[in-house]
């Protein structure tokens, strides 16, 4: 059974946190921080508690478009975007792994939003984190 993590209102994500909660899927998790710092994709991490999910969350956003969302569960975290009917297309074009085309296929709209959730425990996968970041960037 999936468990999300970070529930503490009173404990913030810093390092250790999280560090204690990915275990080994933290160096994928610091690589991809690190690389929202980077000049190339320029995007700001916000951590927050948010009480009707009971858990914590970072957002990322680029200037002020949110880009995903991102939150951690027992030994890996979850990567989530949103794409509308008319932007959803494009993620059939890119050079990610087939099951996430399939899953974000199969996926159930929420409203008028269709998300793509991309599961990440190792730093092989955060290429396609990153191409599906500059895919969502583009965006207008």
């Amino acid at each position: 059974m999936e468990k999300q993590l970070l529930s503490d209102p009173e404990i913030y994500p810093d390092a250790e946190v999280l560090k204690k909660a990915l275990g080994d899927s933290y160096l994928a998790y610091n690589e991809l921080e690190e690389t929202f710092k980077d000049e190339k994709f320029n995007l700001r991490m916000e951590w927050r508690y948010y009480k009707d999910g009971r858990s914590w969350l970072a957002k990322v956003s680029y200037k002020k478009k949110t880009v995903l969302w991102l939150s951690v569960w027992d030994a890996y975290f979850k990567v989530g975007f949103y794409f509308t009917e008319k932007t959803s297309s494009g993620i059939f074009n890119l050079d990610i792994e087939d099951g996430i085309k399939k899953a974000f296929d199969q996926s159930k709209n929420i409203g008028k939003l269709i998300p793509l959730v991309v599961d990440v425990s190792k730093k092989e996968q955060i290429k396609d984190v990153l191409k599906i970041i500059e895919y969502k960037k583009s965006l207008k």
